[in-house]
Parts: structure tokens; C-alpha cells; sequence
């Protein structure tokens, strides 16, 4: 109890239990027995030890008496009386303020029993009794203890005060089991006592600290001087509803929403989590580890609060352990139909930075780092020590194995150790010396991968050199470990065309953002990029007598007016898809390049009719001169394309080189009826952007600054060959199409431009054959070589090594937990793997996967049965996460979508979307089944035997 002040009361027990008076011995045995004696006062002062505060001017007056010599002297002191040191004569409270030496003198409990028993204490006084405690670096009689205002959360107003020591504890587990406690100055004990809350109703402690704001007490298990508490400070009790809130913790806005509530009863357990935003993957982690029955009993028991671990650097001071408490008591208390678990994101977003905000992340990551969180909050083990690893130095396996799991249980010893932590064999084999290291590790969760697929469906659109046909939209199944030449090979069983003939490029937001060469990787290329690949002129050779083309990129561009001071400024802005246009070395002149990408553009761009014809004036009839002649063939010529000459451009192989609509080639038009061009054509970067020249219905040829080396691979610009795919450089000739509004507006038809149609094998749908859970491990225990990115240091030939590795189960825990992979990360693509896994409900058997010597008589110790699932559906940018749970009081499946659950048959569990699997084991669920609370038996079956203690611990 605490020390509250005298009262009357207090005065009169005093009074009785004040011991006779004895016989006065001599003056001088006075004097030694209270002075000098071992229990006088100057023995020294021992912890815990009661010392008395007697009033200075007595005890002079005594000294006095003593040193006289003289029985009979007038000096004779008289009772003992400390009327002095109180503040009244009712309260008895002590006066504040008073000193050691000036107004009282301390002595040790003998020394004053024998000046009571001498010399008696004053009518109604009670002693004034303090204890020696032991304060950081220091021990003290404690004149005056810490006086507390103690009040209800319910009730603010009427606070009740009491004294504690500054080494009294601020609570006990032992209070909090309703075992007596073994100490009396329990600031919790003592609000309890005074407001009549029973030790089974859980209770916290808040201060209210000197800027006006209350701080809880969290950890109770620490003294009232280490608490920092003062004189006069306020400590409120706050009592846990039924509901499993805290009365603080309410908000006011969902108070109406409370009392709607506050009727209800349904089962515990059948309980949905808010969505906060994009939290589902919380909520999903959340019911998982909510539906584990043996920890979940943990913490409705409040086994948690004698373990919690303020003090652990590696752990969140206890906070993640309590606010994941608060989310399990509130859904197990069966009032609630969903809650919103607002403070328990506060708290992960605290602790782990990676979960600020409100970002889609994944639930197997968040229920990594909770276990981890939980682990260190409740580590038993309060200081950890050094452990040092050893490799096995060819001892047995048995042997290794028992002395890593004891070294892991001196470090780490919790709940969560007990519940979720196995133990793997790590066997590693030195390829350069053959040295075998052999360690046993722990684990908390199976990561196991998936069977990959080698092939991969991609799909591409098909640009022929025919103008006349659309692009078609190909999905092509190919080597997922390919090069871009097997895409090529693959489309070229589709459309017929040679792969030599094929130019692969990604067009991103109007332009080529990259141009792939035939050896590059296919996993450059992501699922979501617009693959385009082109036909081109597979004419190449370089001779006298023949032709090489140049492959040459082109741009779409809209003239926008912009307003400027002179009105003059036009912008540019792209449209539509871009091109790759062979053209005949010899004939690269601007002329003749815009009568070949207006035939390239024929499908969608009309050709002027006779009515949009010049009338032929001075000027047209000026440069009819200028109009190329046949016969005049050379580099930088302006030589019109005939209809002999089409087909390099064109593609058209077999077909009339004339245009579509069949009209005569533009060297075979009448000069006075020359029709006016209908955009413009300019050099620009790869971007698009930074003219060099400008077309201005001049006839010389077209000019680059690279054009010594166009078309030919070592120029490394993009090659007269369709496979001479390289990298573009500063000069490569990349050529846009400007138009003017107007003109695009009346010749230009975007509906054409944009349409394409769907080859036949964009219906076909590669088929996945679903694998079994234990194919899935069998893949997880397979032999495999480190990466490069990871090598392993070996003793033996002190060497980096890509050695070989082997993990083997060894311990199994009582709940185990299997992260399937599904998502593939790699340098240059994501993807989600949505590969059917079938997992039994029931009776998932480890015993061929666990190498440990096993028990014959004990085969529940390796088959499991499954309790919840965690799910997601969609893809890599975005998804949704849901949950699968078996209630552990019903034994019935239920369907847990943030706020929303619904029941569900075991035959709806098995799909596509599970992602994370919880499996207990039978021994632990017959092991449980007496402590569920409901009637119904539980779903999962189990086995009587009791749980073989050499299993898991075996310490």
C-alpha cells in the first residue's frame, strides 16, 4: 500500500503498539546505545532499513540531560514530542521544508524503541517512521515521499492523493494476475484498491506532465523515481472497454457510430480492418497473424504485458506489441463488426519509414517486418550476449544443430521464436577446393519459388512496307532468356516476311525511345512498353551495279501557333506513330523523299485533287527546270521516283511500283500541273526537336552531316541493313513530317492512321499447368549456384567463390508460414508469376522434406493443416490483397476483405491469387483444442498426443 499521511487513527495503533517502559539505564549506557552503538547512530545506512525523524530541540535537550551526569537534573527532557514537525494535529502531515540537523534528527529503528521505551512518545503522536532507499549512485532516509493525485479517466475531478516511495514500482504483473503483491507501494495496486477496479479488468497509467499534455506510462514495471514522477503530479487510470478500445482512444467523430455498435455481439474473430488507403495489404497480413490460435490467445490473456521488452535497442519500446494487442483484443471481443486500425499504421509508419503514407506495398513484407517487430518487444532475453558462430568442423548434424538453436534461444526467446522459428541446414561447396561448409540457421517463413516458365508472351504490332495494309497486332510466344532475333523468327512465321527484313523498335509518347539490335536481350523489354517492328528493305550488298537503301526514322509534326509579339512562333508538337522508311541510297534527295513518304502515308493521307492544283503561274513554270529527268540517277540528285523506282521505298515486292490509286508517278505529271506539297520535311534529333535544315522546295539532295558513313555499319548510324540495328549518335538522319494545321485538318485522316487490326494469334492464351505445393518446396531444397552479384567467401582457399548451395529443413515450427514468390524482379523486367498452386487443406505431410531423424511414433510432429491464407489479385503496378482464415473457436472458413467478411466453403480457398500460406500443426491444434472457448469442435483435425518438447526447443 502506499504511504498515505497520518491520520488519529493511525496515531492511536501507534499509541498501542508503543512497548512498555522499560527500567532507565545509566546516563552514559544512553548515550552509547543511541550514539555510538551498532544499532546507534552512527551505523551506517543499509537499504530498505526504517529510520524515525525525532524533533531537534528534544533531542538536544536530551544530549544535554545525558552529558549532565545527573538522574535528577532539571534538564530531564520529558516524552518524546514531535508536535514541531507536523503541519497540524489532525493530519499529522509533515511540515515541508524541513532540514536534516536544524529541525530533526534521523535515527535507526533500535535507537528509537529505546528512547520510547526510556522516555515515551507525546499522547496521540504517531512515530514518524521512513525507510533508507537506494537511489542511482546514493543511499537516503526518504523524509519525504512523492505525493500523487490519483484520478479515474471517467472522472477527472476527484482526485485522490497518496504517498509513494521513489523506489516503489509503478505496477506488477503479479497485480494484474490477482496474486497478492509481495510489494506495497504499487501505484497501479493502489489506484485499483481506491476505485474499485478489479485486477481482472486490464488497466493503463497516464501522466499529465508539465506543458498540460498526458504521456502514457507504459512501462509499469519500473520504479516511481525512474519514472520521473513528481509531487503533485497527476496520474490518471484508464480501464479497457469490453469492446477491447480504449476510452482515449475514441474518436469523437465515431462516437454515434460506437453507440450503434454497442449492442452488437457476433463471434469473435469475425472481425473486417478498414480501409485507410491502399491499406489492404495491412489488413491482409493482419487477419492472417489474427487467426493464429496460439498467439492470439497470447494476447487476450495478457500474457504479452509480463513480457513486454522496454529496454531491447533492436526492438519499438514495446509499442508495435501493444498497439497489434489493441487490434487482436478489439476484433476477439465480438463487438465489432469492422474496426479501423488507425493507430496501428501510425505505429508501423513510425518504426518502419518504408510505410509512411499510403502506398501499395506487400503484405508478405509488412508481416515480416510485425514478426520481427513483435519478436524484439517481447524478447525475453533482456541483455543479449555474444554468440559465436561455428561451422560444423564435420561434428554431427545432430550435434550442430542443438548448439544453433541454443545459441539462437540466447539471444532470441519469445513468443514469437516459440510459435513461428524453424531451423534450416545450409550446406555450401567450394567449386576451387571442394571445402563443404555446414551451418544450421533459423528461419521464420518459407520463401519458396515458383516453376518458371522458359517461354514468355509478347505482344507487338507489325508495320509492313505496304501502305495499303494496317498494322497488325501480334502475340508471340518466345524464349523468355531470347535476344530480339527471336522475335523476329517468331513474327516471321505469321506474316511471312524474312527476319533479315525486320527492324524492332519501343515508341513511346510519339517518337523511338529505343532501337533494339538483333543480340540484345529480350528482357530489356518490359510487358508494358509498345513493341513496334518494321519491314525494311532487305537490300544490303554494296556494289556497282546495285543499290543500298538507308533506313531512315520519321516523325510526325503539327504546326501550333503560339502567341508571341509578332505572332510569328509556331510550335511543334508530335502525333500519330512514327515510321522506319528505307530509301534507296541514290536517290536522297528532298524531292524524292517526299513523293516516297507520301506514298508510305497513301493509306491514310489523300493525295490533292486537280481542283487543289497550282493555276500554273511564273513561278510554277520557273521551276519546271528543276524537275528531275529521267536518266539522272546520283547522290544528292532530285530525281522523282517512277514507277520502276518505287518498290525500295514501297515494299511492294511483285506489285506495280505505282501508287495506290494508280495514278501516273510523279516524274510522268505535267510540270504545269505540279501539285503543291502538303507538309514539309526537316531534320531533327531523335527527341524530335532541333532543326538543322529545312526543305524548301529546293531540288538538292538531301545533306547530313554523317553522310560519308550513312547507311553503312561502320558509320554507326542505323544501318542500310535491317540487321545493322545500332545505336543512334548526335548525327543519326532522323526526318519529321511538319504539317500545317490546315492542311492536316483537310488531307490527313486520324482515324485511318490509328487503326490496326488483330492477327489470329492474338486470341491464343499460353496455358499454365498448374503445380503442387511440393513441387514448389522440392524447388526451394534443389541444389543451385550463387550469383555473381553474391559470392561466397571461403576459409579454405581464401577466395570468392561461386560455390554451390543446398538448404534442407531440419525443425519445423509449430505454425508454419510459406511466402510463395510470385513476383520476379530482375534488372530489366517485373513480373507476377500466376501459376495455379495447389496446397491441401489438410494434412500437408513435411516428413520427406525434413531431415532431422524423425519419430515413428510421432507423425502429427511433420503434417500440417491450414488456417489462413493471404491473396492477391493483379498485376506488378496495382492489386488488391484479401485473406482466407479458419476461426479457431468455430472451425468456419471466412472470407476477410478490409471491411467486409463473409463465409466461405473450403472449396473456394485453392486459387491463383494465394500468396501467402499459414499452416499449423496438428500436435499444437490438439494441443489447443480444450482452450477454445466454443463447443463446436475445430475444422482442422488433430491428434491427442502431447507436444514432443524436443521438437522445437531443445533446450
Amino acid at each position: 500500500m502506499a504511504a498515505v499521511a497520518a491520520d488519529p487513527a493511525a496515531a492511536d495503533a501507534a499509541e498501542d503498539r508503543e512497548p512498555q517502559r522499560e527500567a532507565m539505564p545509566g546516563l552514559e549506557s544512553q548515550r552509547r546505545q543511541i550514539k555510538n552503538s551498532e544499532s546507534g547512530r552512527e551505523r551506517p545506512l543499509r537499504t530498505g532499513e526504517s529510520w524515525f525523524l525525532v524533533e531537534q530541540h528534544w533531542y538536544k535537550q536530551w544530549e544535554l540531560y545525558v552529558q549532565g551526569g545527573d538522574q535528577d537534573s532539571s534538564t530531564f527532557p520529558g516524552c518524546i514530542n514531535n508536535a514541531k514537525l507536523f503541519e497540524d494535529q489532525v493530519n499529522w502531515r509533515l511540515k515541508k521544508g524541513l532540514v536534516e540537523g536544524e529541525d530533526y534528527v534521523l535515527l535507526p529503528e533500535a535507537a528509537w524503541h529505546y528512547l520510547v521505551s526510556w522516555y515515551g512518545l507525546e499522547h496521540g503522536q504517531p512515530p514518524i517512521e521512513r525507510k533508507v532507499v537506494e537511489l542511482p549512485g546514493i543511499q537516503k532516509v526518504e523524509v519525504y515521499p512523492v505525493e500523487l493525485l490519483l484520478v479515474q479517466h471517467s472522472d477527472m475531478d476527484t482526485p485522490f492523493t497518496a504517498q509513494f516511495s521513489h523506489t516503489a514500482s509503478i505496477g506488477s504483473q503479479e497485480d494484474l494476475e490477482c496474486a497478492p503483491s509481495p510489494c506495497t507501494d504499487l501505484v497501479l495496486r493502489t489506484a485499483r484498491e481506491q476505485f474499485l477496479v478489479s485486477p481482472q479488468e486490464e488497466a493503463r497509467l497516464w501522466i499529465k506532465n508539465a506543458k498540460g499534455s498526458f504521456e502514457r506510462l507504459c512501462n509499469t514495471r519500473v520504479t516511481v523515481f525512474d519514472a520521473a514522477l513528481k509531487t503533485g503530479q497527476l496520474i490518471i487510470m484508464e480501464t479497457r472497454n469490453k469492446d477491447g478500445t480504449w476510452p482515449s482512444a475514441q474518436p469523437h467523430a465515431t462516437k454515434s457510430a460506437s453507440e450503434e455498435d454497442k449492442n452488437f455481439q457476433g463471434q469473435p474473430g469475425i472481425c473486417g480492418l478498414t480501409n485507410l488507403g491502399n491499406t489492404c495489404f495491412m489488413n491482409s497480413a493482419l487477419q492472417c497473424l489474427s487467426n493464429v490460435p496460439q498467439l492470439t490467445e497470447y494476447f487476450l490473456k495478457n500474457r504479452y504485458l509480463e513480457e513486454l521488452n522496454f529496454c531491447n535497442p533492436l526492438g519499438m519500446k514495446g509499442e508495435i506489441a501493444e498497439a497489434y494487442a489493441d487490434l487482436v483484443k478489439q476484433a476477439w471481443s465480438g463487438h465489432h463488426r469492422s474496426i479501423v486500425p488507425h493507430m496501428f499504421k501510425t505505429k508501423v509508419g513510425h518504426f518502419a519509414s518504408q510505410f509512411l503514407g499510403f502506398q501499395q506495398h506487400d503484405s508478405q513484407e509488412l508481416l515480416s517486418f510485425l514478426l520481427d517487430g513483435l519478436h524484439e518487444d517481447l524478447n525475453r532475453v533482456k541483455k543479449k550476449e555474444y554468440v559465436e558462430l561455428c561451422d560444423a568442423a564435420g561434428r554431427p548434424d545432430q550435434e550442430v544443430a542443438q548448439e544453433a538453436w541454443q545459441n539462437h534461444k540466447r539471444r532470441n526467446d519469445s513468443v514469437i521464436v516459440d510459435t513461428f522459428h524453424g531451423l534450416f541446414k545450409s550446406t555450401l561447396v567450394c567449386p576451387g577446393c571442394g571445402n563443404v561448409s555446414v551451418t544450421f540457421d533459423p528461419f521464420c517463413y518459407l520463401s519458396v519459388p515458383l516453376p518458371v516458365s522458359y517461354k514468355r508472351v509478347m505482344e507487338v504490332f507489325f508495320v509492313s512496307m505496304d501502305p495499303r495494309r494496317k498494322p497488325e497486332q501480334h502475340r508471340l510466344v518466345v524464349p523468355k532468356k531470347g535476344k530480339i532475333s527471336d522475335l523476329c523468327v517468331a513474327l516471321a512465321k505469321h506474316t511471312g516476311v524474312s527476319p533479315e527484313r525486320m527492324m524492332v523498335a519501343d515508341v513511346f509518347s510519339h517518337r523511338f525511345y529505343k532501337i533494339y539490335q538483333l543480340e540484345e536481350s529480350l528482357s530489356s523489354i518490359l510487358d508494358r512498353d509498345d513493341i513496334f517492328i518494321y519491314e525494311v528493305s532487305g537490300r544490303s550488298a554494296i556494289g556497282e551495279n546495285s543499290r543500298e537503301d538507308v533506313v531512315l526514322p520519321i516523325y510526325l509534326r503539327e504546326r501550333t501557333p503560339a502567341r508571341d509579339y509578332n505572332n510569328s512562333y509556331y510550335g511543334l508538337m508530335l502525333f500519330g506513330h512514327p515510321l522506319l522508311v528505307s530509301v534507296p541510297r541514290d536517290r536522297l534527295s528532298w524531292d524524292a523523299l517526299y513523293h516516297i513518304l507520301l506514298y508510305r502515308l497513301s493509306r491514310y493521307v489523300t493525295r490533292p485533287n486537280s481542283d487543289d492544283e497550282d493555276d500554273g503561274d511564273e513561278k510554277d513554270m520557273e521551276d519546271k527546270d528543276n524537275i528531275p529527268k529521267p536518266g539522272h540517277v546520283a547522290v544528292g540528285s532530285s530525281q522523282d521516283p517512277g514507277p520502276e523506282q518505287a518498290g525500295p521505298s514501297s515494299g511492294v515486292a511483285g506489285r506495280s511500283r505505282a501508287p495506290v490509286d494508280n495514278s501516273p508517278g510523279p516524274s510522268h505529271w505535267p510540270q504545269r500541273a505540279r501539285r503543291k506539297h502538303l507538309f514539309t520535311l526537316q531534320t531533327v534529333n531523335s527527341n524530335g526537336t532541333s532543326d538543322r535544315s529545312t526543305f524548301n522546295e529546293d531540288t538538292h539532295g538531301v545533306s547530313f552531316s554523317c553522310e560519308p558513313g550513312l547507311g553503312r555499319r561502320e558509320g554507326g548510324f542505323l544501318g542500310s541493313r535491317a540487321h545493322d540495328h545500332l545505336p543512334s549518335p548526335p548525327a543519326q538522319p532522323y526526318i519529321a513530317i511538319d504539317w500545317e494545321p490546315e492542311m492536316k485538318k483537310r488531307y490527313y485522316d486520324e482515324v485511318e492512321a490509328e487503326g490496326y487490326v488483330k492477327h489470329d494469334c492474338v486470341g491464343y492464351v499460353l496455358k499454365k499447368a498448374p503445380v503442387r505445393l511440393q513441387e514448389c518446396i522440392e524447388l526451394f531444397t534443389t541444389v543451385e549456384t550463387l550469383e555473381k552479384e553474391n559470392p561466397w567467401y571461403c576459409p579454405s582457399c581464401k577466395q570468392h567463390q561461386l560455390a554451390t548451395k543446398k538448404l534442407d529443413l531440419w525443425m519445423l515450427p509449430e505454425t508454419l508460414i510459406i511466402h510463395l514468390k510470385r513476383f520476379s524482379y530482375t534488372k530489366f523486367s517485373r513480373e507476377k508469376l500466376d501459376t495455379l498452386v495447389e496446397f491441401p487443406i489438410r494434412d500437408l505431410d513435411f516428413s520427406e522434406f525434413v531431415i532431422k531423424p524423425q519419430s515413428e511414433s510421432a507423425p502429427e510432429l511433420y503434417k500440417y493443416d491450414l488456417i489462413a491464407v493471404s491473396n492477391h489479385y493483379g498485376g506488378l503496378r496495382d492489386g488488391h490483397y484479401t485473406t482466407f482464415a479458419c476461426n479457431k473457436d468455430s472451425g468456419q472458413w471466412h472470407y476477410f476483405d478490409d471491411s467486409s467478411v463473409s463465409p466461405v466453403t473450403e472449396n473456394q480457398i485453392e486459387s491463383k491469387a494465394a500468396y501467402v500460406l499459414f499452416y499449423q500443426r496438428q500436435d499444437v491444434a490438439r494441443r489447443l483444442q480444450p482452450q477454445t472457448g466454443s463447443s463446436d469442435p475445430p475444422a482442422t483435425p488433430g491428434c491427442s498426443s502431447p507436444p514432443n518438447s524436443e521438437f522445437m526447443d531443445v533446450n
